[in-house]
């Protein structure tokens, strides 16, 4: 048995960086109306700084004859500009008029200048006076000291008042705590435009609706994360191939919106996740779509899943630029999947520096792919170093290639815990190599038992060896279940022996009847050609003796012909025979001495036959021999009788 292991477009950074400095300035200045009017234009950037201008100016007039909407307008125009010098005095004018959005806008400008006290003093009075964002600022003033009920009712304030920034913030403090109401001011939050509200009610709902389908202890997300690159060879590694999943229903469809509202409003993670959730469908040029604009707002894991489907839909160099991206911004998986790829291309020492990046980047995938790395290489002890290392962090693929290089080494006391814990962490092919380990000690209890764990996993070869075990045992019921599992999973030899079970439980076939219609291929013949056709030798003679019985005599012919020429001594004797009938008896000699050289008992006798009809009676007397020492009994009784003849009619 073979034991089973070895298996550009950049940011614009300036602009990025104003916008959101810009959204943070706008979370907690409180603009009247006048200013929200100047913020929403579209013109371009002429006409804003000419109308902003104008504007100014006008309510700088104002505000110098009392006006107290402009006092406060010109302040928050002023506090949004950073100018907070020039900001303070009309804020603070405005306030003692009893402006609430100006004490508000004080009290961010006190903040700004790190008077938090005495920002939330100002805060309150606005609050009081029924603004909701002062709520919010006061709200999460508290909730920085440590004063959570303080901090809670001024956020429930603000949220009860409309307000999403403080919906949001008391979702993450209930959320905080464990309380169940957390996730109705996530939805009033997301459903008034806060995306980062909106993707974590998304990931509730998808991690609700996950545990409800695979039990409490099932994972919540979906995101399909790359794995390890699956051979020495350097196969990319990539996302695993699913069966396209259903359209989502319930809470999985509900979920799957908000991250698209999140998503269409520029939250990265969303983008991620929504891509993913479209790729698992099989929509994948709209996942495209969205992990490449959360790869354009420099999330790596979603550059890296996008080289994943350009490498997929065949545009490798694209996928290269992508993975190369997300590989600099950190991404073990990309680093894996850069390493695998000059692998494949024979760039070794590539491929090694981006394994270590991998691994230096915590991805334990890269010290095993190292491992593989130095394996195909034959670079015995780097690769050992290396699956140990990655083994002792609990890779159990790893775990499983370490143990059966010291196998092969002759520490088989060595390899036993390493393929034991390889097993229990979930290795399928860990199982199965411990049931040959003990199968080679005659444990053949203990063997069996880890080969029906491997085979409930869907191990193929372990599948077979249960089945073998069963038909031993006499189960044929329990044998059959396994043998169609390995068989459906491409083992040849359950495919024979599956179609030898079946042949068994076949009525004899009467006799043939002249002009008759000839007979459907059953299923075990069916099971036997599956065999047949993946060089299984036994199954192309058996395919070739049901042909012939069907008078299908080309057909015979033709698997007789393919077993023979690989080796099989019945296959070139049947031929013979096939071939004797049709009167090509001189060809039939050559397959019939095929076969007696390679042991055929019946083969030597035919021709023994075949020189005494000819008179070569010394020739005869030669391959009598050969067939009494070969046999069957049988055989061997007719080949002496036939000896001792010849020796008379030479000896008279």
């Amino acid at each position: 048995m073979v034991f089973m292991g070895d298996r550009a477009t950049l940011l614009e950074t300036g602009r990025f960086v104003q916008r959101h400095t810009r959204s943070a300035a706008d979370e907690i200045i409180e603009a009247v109306g006048a200013v929200e009017a100047v913020l929403g234009t579209t013109a371009v950037a002429d006409a804003d700084t000419e109308n902003e201008t104008e504007t100014e100016a006008r309510h700088r007039r104002a505000a110098e004859y009392g006006d107290l909407a402009s006092m406060s307008a010109l302040g928050a125009m002023l506090l949004r500009r950073g100018d907070l010098d020039g900001a303070e005095p009309y804020l603070r004018g405005a306030t003692a008029e009893g402006d609430r959005a100006a004490a508000n806008n004080l009290g961010v400008l006190l903040h700004q200048r790190g008077y938090a006290d005495e920002a939330a003093g100002w805060w309150r009075v606005a609050a009081v006076a029924g603004s909701a964002p002062a709520a919010h600022a006061l709200g999460r003033h508290h909730r920085e000291r440590g004063d959570e009920p303080a901090a809670e009712y001024w956020l429930r304030q603000a949220a009860e008042q409309g307000h999403a920034l403080g919906a949001y913030a008391l979702a993450d403090l209930l959320e905080h705590r464990g309380d169940v109401g957390a996730e109705r001011w996530l939805r009033a939050a997301a459903e008034q435009g806060h995306r980062e509200a909106a993707y974590r009610l998304a990931m509730a709902l998808e991690r609700r609706a996950t545990e409800t389908t695979r039990g409490p202890h099932a994972t919540g997300t979906r995101l399909p994360v790359p794995g390890a690159a699956r051979s020495a060879a350097g196969a990319a590694p990539g996302i695993l191939p699913e069966a396209p999943a259903a359209e989502p229903v319930g809470e999985l469809a509900e979920a799957e919106q908000w991250f698209r509202q999140a998503a269409a409003r520029g939250h990265r993670r969303a983008a991620l996740h929504l891509g993913a959730i479209l790729e698992q469908r099989g929509e994948l040029k709209e996942a495209g779509r969205w992990y490449l604009s959360s790869a354009k707002e420099g999330e790596a894991r979603a550059a890296c899943a996008l080289g994943f489907l350009l490498r997929d839909a065949g545009d490798e160099e694209s996928a290269a630029v992508w993975w190369l991206r997300a590989a600099q911004d950190g991404d073990g998986n990309a680093a894996n999947a850069l390493g695998a790829l000059h692998a494949a291309r024979g760039e070794q020492q590539t491929a090694e520096r981006w394994y270590r990046a991998a691994m230096d980047a915590g991805d334990v995938n890269g010290a095993y792919n190292l491992g593989l790395l130095c394996a195909a290489q034959d670079r015995i002890p780097q690769a050992e170093q290396w699956y140990r290392r990655a083994a002792y962090a609990g890779h159990r693929e790893a775990a499983n290639a370490l143990a059966v290089l010291l196998l092969q080494a002759g520490d088989a006391n060595g390899a036993e815990p390493w393929f034991s814990k390889a097993a229990e962490a979930g290795s399928v092919d860990a199982a199965f190599n411990l049931g040959i380990l003990h199968a080679g000690r005659d444990d053949d209890r203990t063997a069996l038992v880890w080969y029906e764990r491997a085979a409930a996993a869907g191990h193929t070869e372990a599948a077979l060896q249960v089945g073998i075990a069963a038909l031993r045992d006499g189960d044929e019921r329990t044998a059959e279940r396994h043998l169609r599992c390995a068989a459906g999973g491409g083992s040849a030899e359950a495919a024979f022996r599956l179609a030898s079970v079946l042949d068994a439980r076949r009525p004899e076939p009467g006799p043939a009847v002249l002009g008759a219609p000839r007979e459907e291929k059953s299923e075990c013949e069916e099971w036997y050609e599956r065999a047949a056709r993946q060089g299984h030798r036994r199954a192309q003679v058996r395919v070739g003796m049901l042909a012939a019985a069907r008078g299908d005599l080309a057909e015979a012919d033709r698997w007789y012909r393919e077993a023979a020429e690989a080796g099989s001594r019945n296959g070139a004797f049947n031929l013979g025979l096939l071939l004797a009938r049709e009167g090509s008896e001189r060809e039939a000699s050559l397959w019939w001495t095929r076969a007696a050289r390679a042991g055929h008992g019946r083969a030597a006798l035919r021709l023994a036959l075949l020189a005494a009809r000819r008179g070569e009676l010394t020739e005869g007397r030669r391959w009598c021999a050969r067939a009494v020492e070969l046999g069957p009994a049988e055989v061997a009784e007719r080949a002496a009788r036939l000896s001792e003849a010849l020796h008379q009619e030479l000896t008279a």
